[in-house]
Protein backbone atom coordinates (compact mmCIF):
# COMPACT_ATOMS: atom_id res chain seq x y z
CA UNK A 1 0.00 0.00 0.00
CA UNK A 2 1.25 3.48 -0.94
CA UNK A 3 0.64 6.33 1.48
CA UNK A 4 -0.15 9.77 0.09
CA UNK A 5 -2.93 10.50 2.57
CA UNK A 6 -1.11 13.23 4.51
CA UNK A 7 2.29 14.55 5.60
CA UNK A 8 2.22 13.03 9.09
CA UNK A 9 1.67 9.31 8.45
CA UNK A 10 5.21 8.48 9.61
CA UNK A 11 6.88 9.13 12.96
CA UNK A 12 9.80 11.52 13.18
CA UNK A 13 12.51 12.27 10.64
CA UNK A 14 15.54 10.06 11.48
CA UNK A 15 17.63 13.05 12.59
CA UNK A 16 14.89 14.16 15.00
CA UNK A 17 14.45 10.63 16.32
CA UNK A 18 18.20 10.30 16.78
CA UNK A 19 18.24 13.50 18.85
CA UNK A 20 15.47 12.14 21.08
CA UNK A 21 17.30 8.86 21.58
CA UNK A 22 20.67 10.55 22.17
CA UNK A 23 19.27 12.79 24.91
CA UNK A 24 16.91 10.23 26.39
CA UNK A 25 18.85 9.51 29.59
CA UNK A 26 19.87 13.08 30.33
CA UNK A 27 18.43 14.54 33.51
CA UNK A 28 16.67 17.79 32.59
CA UNK A 29 14.26 20.21 34.29
CA UNK A 30 10.63 20.12 33.22
CA UNK A 31 8.00 22.32 31.59
CA UNK A 32 10.20 23.59 28.76
CA UNK A 33 12.90 25.10 30.99
CA UNK A 34 15.54 22.64 29.76
CA UNK A 35 18.70 23.41 27.79
CA UNK A 36 17.39 22.06 24.47
CA UNK A 37 14.22 24.12 24.58
CA UNK A 38 16.28 27.25 25.20
CA UNK A 39 18.68 26.37 22.38
CA UNK A 40 15.74 25.77 20.01
CA UNK A 41 14.33 29.19 20.86
CA UNK A 42 17.69 30.85 20.15
CA UNK A 43 17.96 29.08 16.80
CA UNK A 44 14.42 30.09 15.82
CA UNK A 45 15.15 33.73 16.73
CA UNK A 46 18.25 33.60 14.58
CA UNK A 47 16.23 32.07 11.73
CA UNK A 48 13.57 34.80 11.79
CA UNK A 49 16.26 37.44 12.45
CA UNK A 50 14.55 39.02 15.44
CA UNK A 51 13.93 38.54 19.14
CA UNK A 52 10.65 36.84 19.95
CA UNK A 53 8.70 35.09 22.70
CA UNK A 54 8.52 31.40 21.78
CA UNK A 55 6.48 28.56 23.30
CA UNK A 56 6.24 24.90 22.35
CA UNK A 57 2.87 23.10 22.16
CA UNK A 58 2.22 19.48 21.20
CA UNK A 59 -0.36 19.93 18.42
CA UNK A 60 -1.97 22.35 15.99
CA UNK A 61 -5.54 22.48 17.30
CA UNK A 62 -4.23 23.03 20.84
CA UNK A 63 -2.00 25.80 19.51
CA UNK A 64 -4.81 27.59 17.69
CA UNK A 65 -7.16 27.30 20.63
CA UNK A 66 -4.60 28.67 23.09
CA UNK A 67 -3.40 31.58 20.94
CA UNK A 68 -6.88 32.70 19.93
CA UNK A 69 -8.31 32.41 23.43
CA UNK A 70 -5.34 34.33 24.85
CA UNK A 71 -5.65 37.22 22.40
CA UNK A 72 -9.41 37.75 22.58
CA UNK A 73 -11.62 39.35 25.17
CA UNK A 74 -14.78 37.48 26.17
CA UNK A 75 -16.97 39.47 23.77
CA UNK A 76 -14.68 39.06 20.74
CA UNK A 77 -14.42 36.57 17.88
CA UNK A 78 -11.85 35.67 15.25
CA UNK A 79 -12.18 36.37 11.52
CA UNK A 80 -11.23 33.47 9.24
CA UNK A 81 -12.13 32.11 5.83
CA UNK A 82 -14.89 29.52 5.58
CA UNK A 83 -12.32 26.87 4.65
CA UNK A 84 -9.91 27.75 7.45
CA UNK A 85 -8.79 25.00 9.78
CA UNK A 86 -10.37 26.72 12.79
CA UNK A 87 -13.60 27.09 10.82
CA UNK A 88 -14.24 23.51 9.82
CA UNK A 89 -11.62 21.00 10.99
CA UNK A 90 -11.21 21.63 14.71
CA UNK A 91 -14.52 20.29 16.02
CA UNK A 92 -15.58 23.64 17.42
CA UNK A 93 -12.45 23.98 19.59
CA UNK A 94 -12.47 27.77 19.25
CA UNK A 95 -16.20 28.05 19.94
CA UNK A 96 -15.65 25.83 22.97
CA UNK A 97 -13.62 28.67 24.52
CA UNK A 98 -16.60 31.01 24.08
CA UNK A 99 -15.28 32.76 20.97
CA UNK A 100 -17.12 32.87 17.67
CA UNK A 101 -15.35 32.08 14.40
CA UNK A 102 -16.57 34.76 11.98
CA UNK A 103 -16.22 33.25 8.52
CA UNK A 104 -15.72 35.10 5.24
CA UNK A 105 -15.77 33.64 1.72
CA UNK A 106 -12.40 32.24 0.68
CA UNK A 107 -10.62 33.08 -2.56
CA UNK A 108 -8.67 29.92 -3.39
CA UNK A 109 -8.39 29.30 0.32
CA UNK A 110 -7.21 32.84 1.08
CA UNK A 111 -8.67 35.75 3.03
CA UNK A 112 -9.00 39.00 1.10
CA UNK A 113 -7.84 42.25 2.70
CA UNK A 114 -10.80 44.01 1.07
CA UNK A 115 -13.26 41.54 2.56
CA UNK A 116 -11.81 42.00 6.04
CA UNK A 117 -11.88 45.79 5.70
CA UNK A 118 -15.50 45.73 4.52
CA UNK A 119 -16.58 43.35 7.28
CA UNK A 120 -15.00 45.36 10.09
CA UNK A 121 -16.10 48.72 8.68
CA UNK A 122 -19.70 47.53 8.31
CA UNK A 123 -19.59 46.13 11.84
CA UNK A 124 -18.71 49.51 13.35
CA UNK A 125 -21.19 51.33 11.10
CA UNK A 126 -23.97 49.13 12.49
CA UNK A 127 -25.66 51.13 15.25
CA UNK A 128 -26.40 47.85 17.05
CA UNK A 129 -22.81 46.63 17.12
CA UNK A 130 -22.63 46.83 20.92
CA UNK A 131 -25.08 43.92 20.90
CA UNK A 132 -22.89 41.82 18.60
CA UNK A 133 -19.68 39.79 18.75
CA UNK A 134 -16.76 42.14 18.09
CA UNK A 135 -14.11 41.19 15.53
CA UNK A 136 -11.04 40.82 17.74
CA UNK A 137 -8.35 39.26 15.54
CA UNK A 138 -7.71 37.69 12.14
CA UNK A 139 -6.61 34.10 11.46
CA UNK A 140 -5.03 32.79 8.25
CA UNK A 141 -3.01 29.72 7.25
CA UNK A 142 0.26 29.68 5.31
CA UNK A 143 0.00 27.58 3.22
CA UNK A 144 -3.78 27.52 3.16
CA UNK A 145 -5.83 24.36 3.52
CA UNK A 146 -5.86 24.23 -0.30
CA UNK A 147 -2.07 24.42 -0.53
CA UNK A 148 -2.21 27.98 -1.91
CA UNK A 149 0.00 30.83 -0.75
CA UNK A 150 -0.37 34.50 0.09
CA UNK A 151 1.95 36.69 -1.93
CA UNK A 152 4.01 39.32 -0.15
CA UNK A 153 1.66 41.93 -1.59
CA UNK A 154 -1.47 40.13 -0.36
CA UNK A 155 -0.10 39.61 3.13
CA UNK A 156 1.09 43.22 3.33
CA UNK A 157 -2.36 44.50 2.36
CA UNK A 158 -4.05 42.22 4.87
CA UNK A 159 -1.71 43.24 7.68
CA UNK A 160 -2.23 46.92 6.88
CA UNK A 161 -5.97 46.44 7.38
CA UNK A 162 -5.38 44.55 10.62
CA UNK A 163 -3.12 47.29 11.96
CA UNK A 164 -5.61 49.98 10.98
CA UNK A 165 -8.35 48.32 13.04
CA UNK A 166 -5.93 47.11 15.74
CA UNK A 167 -6.69 43.45 15.06
CA UNK A 168 -3.84 41.02 15.77
CA UNK A 169 -3.00 38.91 12.71
CA UNK A 170 -2.26 35.28 13.52
CA UNK A 171 -0.75 32.88 10.97
CA UNK A 172 -1.27 29.14 11.31
CA UNK A 173 1.99 27.66 10.02
CA UNK A 174 1.19 23.97 10.31
CA UNK A 175 2.95 23.51 6.95
CA UNK A 176 5.06 26.66 7.09
CA UNK A 177 8.20 25.12 5.62
CA UNK A 178 6.43 24.05 2.44
CA UNK A 179 5.14 27.57 1.88
CA UNK A 180 8.54 29.15 2.45
CA UNK A 181 10.09 26.81 -0.12
CA UNK A 182 7.78 27.93 -2.91
CA UNK A 183 6.31 31.36 -2.09
CA UNK A 184 7.76 34.84 -2.51
CA UNK A 185 7.90 35.47 1.25
CA UNK A 186 11.04 34.94 3.30
CA UNK A 187 10.67 33.92 6.93
CA UNK A 188 11.91 37.37 7.98
CA UNK A 189 9.20 39.02 5.89
CA UNK A 190 6.46 36.71 7.13
CA UNK A 191 7.46 37.30 10.74
CA UNK A 192 7.29 41.06 10.21
CA UNK A 193 3.86 40.93 8.54
CA UNK A 194 1.91 39.43 11.43
CA UNK A 195 1.71 39.61 15.20
CA UNK A 196 2.02 35.94 15.99
CA UNK A 197 2.53 32.75 14.00
CA UNK A 198 3.42 29.17 14.66
CA UNK A 199 6.03 26.94 13.11
CA UNK A 200 4.53 23.54 12.39
CA UNK A 201 6.58 20.55 13.39
CA UNK A 202 4.02 17.74 13.34
CA UNK A 203 3.57 17.96 9.56
CA UNK A 204 7.21 18.84 8.83
CA UNK A 205 9.28 16.04 10.27
CA UNK A 206 8.66 16.12 14.03
CA UNK A 207 7.10 13.33 16.03
CA UNK A 208 4.77 16.07 17.31
CA UNK A 209 4.98 19.71 18.24
CA UNK A 210 4.47 23.30 17.13
CA UNK A 211 6.35 26.48 18.07
CA UNK A 212 4.32 29.62 18.80
CA UNK A 213 6.23 32.81 17.93
CA UNK A 214 5.11 36.19 19.27
CA UNK A 215 7.14 38.87 17.52
CA UNK A 216 6.52 41.21 20.46
CA UNK A 217 5.81 40.19 24.03
CA UNK A 218 3.41 37.32 24.59
CA UNK A 219 0.24 37.98 26.62
CA UNK A 220 1.07 38.17 30.31
CA UNK A 221 1.32 34.90 32.21
CA UNK A 222 1.11 32.97 28.95
CA UNK A 223 2.71 29.86 30.47
CA UNK A 224 -0.02 29.83 33.11
CA UNK A 225 -2.59 30.18 30.33
CA UNK A 226 -1.06 27.17 28.52
CA UNK A 227 -1.27 25.23 31.78
CA UNK A 228 -4.96 26.10 32.17
CA UNK A 229 -5.58 24.64 28.73
CA UNK A 230 -3.91 21.38 29.74
CA UNK A 231 -1.11 21.86 27.21
CA UNK A 232 1.97 22.45 29.37
CA UNK A 233 4.00 19.24 29.14
CA UNK A 234 5.95 18.23 32.23
CA UNK A 235 8.42 16.62 29.83
CA UNK A 236 8.78 19.79 27.77
CA UNK A 237 12.12 18.43 26.60
CA UNK A 238 10.17 16.23 24.17
CA UNK A 239 9.37 19.33 22.11
CA UNK A 240 12.57 21.26 22.79
CA UNK A 241 14.84 18.46 21.62
CA UNK A 242 12.85 18.05 18.42
CA UNK A 243 12.87 21.73 17.50
CA UNK A 244 16.54 22.00 18.39
CA UNK A 245 17.17 19.22 15.86
CA UNK A 246 14.84 20.71 13.24
CA UNK A 247 16.71 24.02 13.39
CA UNK A 248 20.18 22.52 13.28
CA UNK A 249 21.89 22.49 9.86
CA UNK A 250 18.71 23.77 8.18
CA UNK A 251 16.95 20.42 8.64
CA UNK A 252 13.50 22.05 8.74
CA UNK A 253 13.92 23.60 5.31
CA UNK A 254 15.68 20.56 3.86
CA UNK A 255 12.74 18.40 4.91
CA UNK A 256 10.34 20.90 3.35
CA UNK A 257 12.26 21.12 0.08
CA UNK A 258 12.36 17.34 -0.29
CA UNK A 259 8.58 17.08 0.09
CA UNK A 260 8.09 19.88 -2.45
CA UNK A 261 10.47 18.21 -4.92
CA UNK A 262 8.51 14.96 -4.69
CA UNK A 263 5.19 16.81 -5.07
CA UNK A 264 6.40 18.63 -8.19
CA UNK A 265 7.51 15.36 -9.82
CA UNK A 266 4.08 13.99 -9.06
CA UNK A 267 2.34 17.11 -10.33
CA UNK A 268 4.16 17.09 -13.66
CA UNK A 269 3.30 13.44 -14.25
CA UNK A 270 -0.35 14.10 -13.36
CA UNK A 271 -0.39 16.87 -15.96
CA UNK A 272 1.08 14.55 -18.58
CA UNK A 273 -1.69 12.08 -17.87
CA UNK A 274 -4.33 14.81 -18.30
CA UNK A 275 -5.57 14.80 -14.74
CA UNK A 276 -7.60 17.85 -13.82
CA UNK A 277 -6.58 19.83 -10.77
CA UNK A 278 -9.20 21.27 -8.44
CA UNK A 279 -6.77 24.08 -7.59
CA UNK A 280 -3.24 24.98 -8.62
CA UNK A 281 -1.19 24.24 -5.51
CA UNK A 282 2.57 24.95 -5.51
CA UNK A 283 3.07 23.04 -2.26
CA UNK A 284 3.23 19.43 -1.06
CA UNK A 285 -0.56 19.01 -1.29
CA UNK A 286 -2.01 18.29 -4.72
CA UNK A 287 -5.76 18.16 -5.35
CA UNK A 288 -7.00 16.19 -8.34
CA UNK A 289 -10.42 15.38 -9.76
CA UNK A 290 -10.99 11.64 -10.21
CA UNK A 291 -13.86 9.59 -11.57
CA UNK A 292 -15.67 7.79 -8.77
CA UNK A 293 -15.48 4.45 -10.59
CA UNK A 294 -11.72 4.79 -10.88
CA UNK A 295 -11.37 5.58 -7.17
CA UNK A 296 -12.60 2.10 -6.30
CA UNK A 297 -9.53 0.61 -7.98
CA UNK A 298 -7.12 3.28 -6.69
CA UNK A 299 -8.08 2.81 -3.03
CA UNK A 300 -7.00 -0.83 -3.21
CA UNK A 301 -3.41 0.32 -3.61
CA UNK A 302 -3.15 3.97 -2.55
CA UNK A 303 -4.10 5.77 0.66
CA UNK A 304 -5.30 9.27 -0.19
CA UNK A 305 -7.45 11.91 1.49
CA UNK A 306 -11.03 12.47 0.40
CA UNK A 307 -11.46 16.21 -0.04
CA UNK A 308 -14.94 16.85 -1.37
CA UNK A 309 -17.46 15.78 -3.98
CA UNK A 310 -16.90 17.49 -7.31
CA UNK A 311 -20.09 16.35 -9.01
CA UNK A 312 -22.23 13.23 -9.18
CA UNK A 313 -19.53 11.19 -10.89
CA UNK A 314 -16.29 12.79 -9.70
CA UNK A 315 -14.48 13.38 -6.40
CA UNK A 316 -11.63 15.67 -5.40
CA UNK A 317 -8.87 13.82 -3.58
CA UNK A 318 -5.69 15.11 -1.97
CA UNK A 319 -2.28 13.55 -2.50
CA UNK A 320 0.36 14.75 -0.03
CA UNK A 321 4.10 14.21 0.19
CA UNK A 322 6.41 14.33 3.22
CA UNK A 323 10.01 13.88 4.33
CA UNK A 324 9.54 10.13 3.89
CA UNK A 325 8.18 10.19 0.32
CA UNK A 326 10.65 8.71 -2.15
CA UNK A 327 10.92 9.04 -5.89
CA UNK A 328 10.17 5.33 -6.07
CA UNK A 329 6.92 5.92 -4.19
CA UNK A 330 5.90 8.54 -6.74
CA UNK A 331 6.77 6.26 -9.66
CA UNK A 332 4.77 3.38 -8.15
CA UNK A 333 1.82 5.71 -7.64
CA UNK A 334 1.35 6.01 -11.38
CA UNK A 335 0.94 2.28 -11.74
CA UNK A 336 -2.49 2.80 -10.17
CA UNK A 337 -3.55 6.26 -11.39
Amino acid sequence: MLYFMNDYSEGAHPDVLEALIKTNEEKLPGYGTDYYSEEAKKKICKWINRDADIFFISGGTQTNKIVIDALLSSYEGVIAVDTGHVSCHEAGAIENTGHKVMTLQNEEGKLSANDVEEYVRCFYEDENHEHMVFPGMVYISYPTEFGTLYSKKELTELYDVCKHYRLPLYIDGARLGYGLCTGDLSIEELASLCDVFYIGGTKVGALCGEAIVFKEKAPKHFVTFIKQHGALLAKGRLLGVQFDALFTDQLYMRISKHAIDMAMIMKEELKKRDYRFAIDSPTNQQFIIVENDKLEDIKKHVMYSFWQRYDETHTIIRLATSWATTKEDVEKLFQYL
